[in-house]
């Protein structure tokens, strides 16, 4: 079984007679690939078969993806997909802009899917006629839901939803609009934007304009941006000076990366003055100043799925690896940080700057694979971090101080040195009477039922009422006694997770987060940059020279974009 219940080699070829005939050419071709606005050069290995052979399908998370083997004289591919159930006139035709061609593969990508089980067909196309005789079918695939918990789904909050352009159920909604964005026509894509309040609609073309149009605030219908294969920061026109794309004022938007390989690379993104927005399967490398910016009065924001790896380098001690991860400050709220993979993060994710009033925020079913702190450090707020899998962990785990309440529950903490930590007192001030990480005013955690091994130091408040990081609840539901006190500040536990503006969840056991969490954290299939990390590495903070070289010769594989056959 694979790693998103994957059906490998599974496929019934369809043996109905052909409705065109072609000759097929029996020696493989060097190719050059013009996608649209760019040329990129392959060699691609062609199969001697006539008939499309799958090689591999799977259902997701929301999605199903299919993978095929070239087919000697095909021109181009149709891809369809239909519930398993449902007769064969139920297909529905999928973008030609969800296929790829690789070196020695096709694959498709199937997006926007309900939860339940479908069935995806291949049809080879020569001179824009489909070979039906020569089509293949997945067996069933199951597509799982996305689990939207957390926050970002409070009914407390305005939006109520953090699904972006998607509905709650992952499919599109009919007002939907959807862009491509590829390394080629990422300044060249074109959308209609609605600009005043008027409704005059006004045509923009680049992705950084589109955004900008959108700023405006007066086209709030549902926009899912696809972003496929890897666009650099070079590809760009129009990036703001830290090399952000600026998701500003903008209202039920997707921004999604298409299949295993869809890679920011040498840019990340600004989130500011957002509501309803998701930000998804996407993996970021080399950014230049925070990977995820969450900055200023954003709501109902969903960040899930993403491959975060190391930034550029920044000028203080602490940020060889990259500024911020995933932080989020300044007055967003209600906001849920899921299923995202770390790869060895320094900071991990800030959460509060310069707040001083309450807000919300989920972390859940997270991979902190060996990033080293941050996860999340918390001013001010009330943090729920559930189902997180800590895995060898250098620093320290979740921080809190200026009257910050988290309530940490169900996690897996493996070799994370200080799993939990409060502001000047307990093992913040154990081996330094000024603090390891703030110098500010503590803030109160809440422990329940937790797996840790390996942790170097944790003091609950019934083994010292004083000088503890943290209360260890015997029950989900108990409320911290007011009497329990931070010794920086006085603060106390605001038992938010006890009131009315806490949303519906189901955690897993502690036991079942390792596995849970490492099938489905980061991009679909783990992503194409998949690094393993060794015991050794679970004490040390400095970067990994080979994930760091990995990183810098980064390149995608993608041949070509569209249906059509590269040559």
């Amino acid at each position: 079984m694979g790693r998103r219940f994957s059906k490998r080699l599974l496929v019934a070829v369809l043996a109905s007679s052909m409705a065109v005939s072609a000759t097929f050419s029996a020696n493989a071709a060097k190719n050059y690939s013009k996608s649209k606005n760019h040329t990129v050069a392959s060699s691609v290995k062609v199969n001697a078969t006539a008939a499309v052979n799958i090689t591999e399908s799977e259902g997701s998370l929301e999605s199903a993806n299919v993978e095929w083997s070239p087919v000697q004289g095909a021109t181009s591919y149709n891809v369809y997909y239909k519930s398993a159930g449902a007769p064969d006139s139920s297909y529905q035709k999928i973008d030609d802009q969800l296929i790829r061609q690789y070196p020695t593969v096709f694959r498709a990508d199937v997006l926007g899917l309900a939860a339940g089980n479908y069935i995806v067909k291949v049809a080879p196309v020569v001179n824009g006629s489909e070979v039906t005789g020569e089509q293949a079918i997945t067996q069933t695939l199951n597509v799982k839901a996305n689990k939207r918990e957390g926050f970002a789904f409070s009914s407390a909050s305005t939006m109520k939803t953090g699904s972006g352009g998607y509905n709650d159920d992952g499919t599109v909604p009919q007002d939907a609009k959807i862009l491509y964005i590829t390394a080629g026509n990422v300044n060249t894509v074109t959308a209609n934007v609605v600009t005043n309040a008027k409704g005059t609609v006004t045509s923009c073309t680049g992705l950084v304009n589109i955004l900008a149009a959108r700023q405006k605030g007066y086209d709030k219908s549902h926009l899912i941006i696809r972003m496929v294969g890897e666009v650099k920061a070079s590809d760009i026109t129009g990036l703001n000076d830290h090399t952000y794309i600026q998701l500003k004022g903008c209202y039920n938007l997707t921004f999604e990366g298409v299949g295993k390989d869809a890679t920011a690379y040498g840019w990340g993104f600004l989130i500011r003055d957002a509501r309803n927005l998701e930000l998804r399967n996407v993996g970021v490398m080399l950014f230049g100043d925070d990977a995820i910016s969450l900055d200023t009065d954003n709501e109902n924001i969903w960040v899930h799925n993403n491959d975060l790896f190391y930034g550029a380098p920044g000028h203080d001690a602490d940020q060889v690896k990259g500024d911020g991860s995933c932080d989020i400050k300044q007055s967003s709220n209600f906001v849920t940080v899921s299923y995202n993979h770390f790869h060895d993060s320094g900071k991990s994710s800030l959460c509060g700057m310069k707040d001083t009033q309450n807000y919300y925020v989920s972390y859940h079913h997270n991979w902190f694979d060996h990033s080293d702190s941050r996860h999340p450090r918390i001013r001010v707020g009330s943090v729920h971090v559930y189902n997180n899998y800590f895995d060898g962990n250098s620093k320290y785990g979740v921080g809190v101080t200026k009257g910050a309440s988290a309530f940490v529950e169900a996690n897996y903490f493996r070799n994370c040195q200080h799993p939990m930590l409060s502001s000047l007192q307990g093992t913040d001030i154990f081996e330094d009477p000024e603090g390891s990480f703030s110098g500010e005013d503590g803030g109160m955690i809440k422990a329940y039922n937790n797996k840790i091994e390996g942790a170097t130091r944790l003091v609950y408040a019934n083994q010292d009422p004083v000088q503890f990081d943290a209360y260890l609840a015997t029950t989900r539901n108990e409320a911290v006694p007011s009497s329990y006190k931070t010794v920086a500040g006085g603060n106390t536990y605001n038992n938010f997770d006890t009131s009315d503006v806490m949303y519906k969840y189901q955690p897993d056991a502690p036991e079942d987060v390792e596995s849970n969490v490492t099938t489905y954290a980061g991009r679909v299939d783990g992503g194409d940059l998949i690094f393993k990390f060794t015991d050794a590495d679970d004490a040390s903070h400095v970067i990994n020279p080979e994930l760091q070289a990995k990183i810098q010769n980064y390149a995608s594989t993608l041949v070509s974009d569209g249906s059509s056959v590269s040559k």
